[in-house]
């Protein structure tokens, strides 16, 4: 019998001064309290902060009013046109003369025929339409009138938003391409220190921000992590395929947050029911009798969203087929592998800048293998093919009218179709094998792959597991396609068996943090309770005080160690909270936080201290990592490679495993600029400090100057030491022709291929035995799983021991105390 984890629900007080005991109130009828003063006054007490910030950050995002309405305006436009269109396609043509299979009375004398012989009159086109035609008319008149009214709603909305960038914010919409998202937030924390928009703290951290623009989508991204979600279907012939498509996520998005029967009660306060252990069952099956209706509407309304789904899909790929056949061949990013390899508190841009560096070695990986009975067949088909299509063409140029028989232009597009087709599956003569190299080159942009990848790149199983996360265009377009018919299915017979589980995944993993509500504890990258031990070496965080304090006792026992059920897979707490650091660096995280990546620094600081000691990779995880992020090629090598210049005994130890050249990185800088605690706020938005870069700012990861990452620490650990200091400048500063945004992009690759490295030795060293539960399948908490109280029996001395297990430390081994 499963347990259930009791008391897991708990207010969590945030990091600073608190001011009140409540959150925002409940009912936010209004966005603002707008009071006569004007000026600071005005956005005093955003009632709806999680609105506001997320209409900020799309407005930075979609470069201001003026580009988003046009946007909105347009897109009403082109759903006018695809219904009139479409309606004028199957009821205003005559496609017996247009076909010429009927001549028309007045133009019998006359072999050509013109498209207005084609065209109905508007009389007779209304009569042709029937019952079914205008009921599809009628709800999509319903439909548009719809969309309209939110885009009126829209236009106040974000003309609000626009005043706010612009009298306090002090940012035109011309200048929001110049400023990243990490400079808008800096003056949006000023503001709230100013005029209050959340009147429960006086000061908000980044955390707190990101928090209220992505509080619905950690709770996803930690459903998708923990493998609650998405639905996994086992197909006779083809195997396991992870089915999410846009429909099905917005059907699980107004079950799950932000419907009439969500679990919310508004954007930042979950429903007190769904805290109370008591209640899970009854809201199981209220839960599962809201899925059981919402599949019902869905399968009700799919005839006319798969004709819409057709319609569009027609007019929005056809003609890129036409002009270029083989794009249905090239790969994107799937919607599943979009959310799986999403950190927590992550960004759309952000997340977009990794996918978008990992997205040409994740094709060529993909493209290295091959089938040779595919091969043969593809060769032998585009020959055939080309041989018609080529003499098809040769007459055509001769003579010009041998277009004009009937059927030479179809037969000359579907030649050209099959070629391009054919031409996918024929490998690259030049392809060189090297799918390890590939795949590190992928792990280091994208952060998450699963451990059994490892080593097993070549094979064809990880290749057929990795095509989940990176699958053909027109996998993609035949998966949203059908969905309209899948979805009601998916709803009933698999979603809705998970309802309980969705209820306790609520009540376990809610933590409020006060001034921002109810978010996902996992979102708060807490590695005592979501860590995994094999990622952090010591098993949960350093030590933290214990001595005896007054109404203590109590607070001891209540502590959960981290275990299966609550730890995230993949280390996707660790890979977060350094990512979040990298691209927050004013950001002040809590005590275990801050240790951890403390400590990781002060890792790669020792390890990079002993390259010249550790010629073999196998010896420092530092120099393996270094030989990983150098194999990418591109100017990584060059950033890489300036690390170290000059030290002769560097230069013999490292250019040998490396074949690195030795140029600064970091140069020698004055005394004003050389600090390494300075104002990185001027050095971000300094207009003439990355005069490369200038103009796409808005879609940078943090700010452009970072001095919390791995090359900065391990820079200045390094100099810090009398070889060190020869090899170094004294300070940090990039010269000119360095593009910042590479800079922090291979910081955060680094970042990755070392923890990873750490974790595998890690891995190694313990002969780590993971408990026997598949990382596929979401589990229930059981008794024997340890950390997991069903009878409070933990006690103090284990939990303090717990607590005191050191951090990244490779001399302490696991062991209960006596």
């Amino acid at each position: 019998m499963a347990a259930t984890l009791e008391a897991s629900y708990q207010p969590l007080q945030t990091f600073g001064p608190d001011i009140g005991e409540e959150e925002t109130p409940q009912d936010s009828g209004v966005m603002f309290h707008v009071v006569p003063e004007g000026g600071k006054s005005r956005w005093n007490h955003v009632e709806d902060l999680d609105s506001f910030f997320a209409r900020m950050y799309h407005y930075h995002q979609k470069h201001g009013f003026t580009c988003m309405m046009l946007q909105e305006g347009l897109e009403l436009l082109q759903f006018i046109f695809i219904v009139v269109f479409s309606t004028f396609l199957f009821s205003g043509v005559n496609y017996s003369v247009l076909f010429r299979d009927d001549i028309p009375s007045h133009n019998r004398t006359n072999h050509k025929v013109s498209l207005s012989d084609a065209v109905l009159p508007l009389d007779e086109c209304i009569g042709n339409l029937g019952v079914f035609a205008w009921f599809c008319l009628f709800v999509a008149l319903i439909f548009w009138f719809l969309r309209a009214a939110k885009v009126v709603y829209h236009t106040f909305q974000f003309w609000d938003i626009k005043a706010f960038f612009n009298s306090a914010l002090k940012i035109h919409d011309s200048d929001l391409d110049n400023l990243t998202w990490s400079e808008v937030q800096r003056r949006i924390r000023e503001v709230q220190r100013e005029q209050q928009m959340c009147i429960h703290k006086q000061d908000l951290s980044e955390l707190d921000i990101y928090h209220r623009i992505l509080r619905f989508k950690n709770y996803f991204v930690a459903m998708i992590n923990k493998s609650l979600l998405p639905v996994k279907i086992r197909i006779p012939f083809i195997g396991e395929i992870v089915y999410l498509t846009r429909g099905l996520k917005y059907n699980l998005e107004l079950l799950l947050f932000w419907g009439p029967w969500a679990p919310f009660e508004n954007n930042w306060h979950l429903k007190e029911d769904y805290k109370k252990v008591a209640k899970r069952q009854e809201l199981a099956q209220q839960l599962s009798k809201y899925i059981l209706w919402v599949g019902i509407v869905n399968f009700v309304l799919c005839p006319l969203i798969l004709l819409w789904q057709i319609l569009y899909s027609f007019f929005n790929y056809a003609e890129v087929i036409k002009r270029e056949p083989g794009s249905l061949g090239s790969r994107c990013w799937s919607l599943y592998g979009r959310l799986y390899l999403r950190h927590f508190n992550e960004l759309d841009h952000e997340l977009n800048a990794r996918l978008n560096r990992a997205y040409r070695p994740a094709s060529k990986y993909m493209n290295i293998f091959t089938s040779p009975l595919m091969t043969i067949i593809a060769k032998n088909l585009a020959f055939i093919a080309g041989a018609c299509l080529a003499v098809l063409l040769i007459l055509t140029v001769y003579d010009e009218d041998v277009i004009t028989v009937e059927h030479v232009l179809t037969a000359i597009t579907v030649l050209t179709v099959i070629v391009a087709g054919s031409r996918v599956f024929i490998p690259d003569e030049n392809l060189v094998w090297c799918p390890e190299k590939l795949m590190t080159a992928v792990l280091a942009h994208v952060h998450y792959l699963p451990d059994s990848w490892r080593g097993q790149a070549h094979t064809h199983k990880v290749r057929e597991e990795f095509s989940q996360l990176f699958q053909y265009k027109a996998v993609y377009l035949l998966e949203e396609l059908m969905s309209p018919v899948i979805t009601p299915f998916i709803l009933w017979f698999h979603v809705r068996s998970k309802a309980l589980d969705i209820v306790d995944f609520y009540r376990n993993f809610t933590v409020e943090v006060v001034g921002v509500g109810d978010v996902c504890s996992f979102a708060q990258m807490d590695v005592r309770r979501h860590g995994n031990p094999t990622w952090h070496g010591g098993g949960l965080v350093p030590p933290v005080p214990m001595g005896p304090q007054a109404g203590d006792a109590g607070k001891v026992t209540k502590r959960i160690l981290s275990n299966h059920y609550t730890q995230a897979e993949d280390g996707k707490t660790e890979l977060s909270l350094v990512h979040f650091t990298l691209t927050n660096p004013d950001w002040q995280p809590p005590c275990e936080a801050e240790n951890f990546v403390t400590a990781l620094r002060n890792q790669a600081r020792r390890d990079a201290g002993q390259l010249t000691a550790a010629l073999n990779p196998a010896d420092n995880a530092f120099l393996s990592s270094l030989q990983s992020l150098y194999s990418l090629g591109g100017g990584i090598n060059s950033l890489v490679a300036s690390i170290f210049r000059g030290n002769a005994a560097v230069g013999a130890g490292t250019d040998s495993t490396l074949g690195l050249g030795f140029q600064p990185v970091y140069a020698h800088t004055s005394a004003s600029s050389g600090q390494p605690g300075g104002d990185r706020t001027a050095a971000s938005a300094d207009s003439s400090a990355f005069p490369a870069v200038r103009g796409g700012l808005s879609r940078a990861e943090g700010p452009l100057m970072v001095d919390r990452g791995l090359l900065y620490s391990i820079h200045q650990g390094i100099s810090s030491t009398s070889m060190g200091a020869s090899v170094f400048g004294a300070g940090l500063d990039l010269p000119p022709e360095t593009d910042p945004l590479e800079l922090t992009a291979a910081d955060m690759s680094l970042g990755t291929l070392y923890l990873h490295e750490l974790h595998h030795r890690q891995v190694r060293r313990r002969n780590y035995q993971e408990i026997n539960v598949s990382h596929g399948v979401w589990q229930r908490p059981h008794q024997d799983m340890p950390g997991i109280r069903e009878h409070r029996e933990e006690t103090v001395e284990t939990t303090r021991f717990a607590e005191r297990t050191p951090l990244l430390d490779a001399s302490m081994r696991p062991h209960k105390p006596s």
